[in-house]
């Protein structure tokens, strides 16, 4: 019989149940995720025009978000997020900021 127990993965490299990576202890608000927002939006003015209207539906709703207080519609913002993944070279701003967005809300 082994005596060894998997037990809980969260130990010390940061794991969660199911082999994630944990967050750093809570999700950036909503102001924060606005202001990222915007910074993709001006990015993909710069790298790829034909993709700002993207950049334009997420800042929508998160600004929507924070006027009726309720939380931001998930799936228009993903669906926003494929579409500058799926165009955005790797190494640019743009992806970075897309990145990071789909991290901070967990998409």
């Amino acid at each position: 019989m082994s005596t060894y127990n998997p037990g809980h993965a969260g130990g010390p490299a940061g794991y969660d149940e199911l082999g994630r990576i944990r967050g750093g202890g809570h999700a950036p608000g909503l102001e924060a995720l606005m202001d990222i927002a915007g910074r993709l939006t001006e990015t993909l003015r710069t790298e790829y025009p034909g993709l700002v209207n993207q950049g334009e539906v997420i800042e929508r709703e998160l600004a929507l978000s924070a006027e009726d207080g309720l939380p931001p519609n998930r799936g228009r913002i993903r669906s926003a997020l494929e579409h500058i993944a799926i165009g955005a070279a790797a190494g640019t701003g743009s992806l970075t900021f897309t990145q990071h967005l789909t991290h901070a809300l967990d998409l």
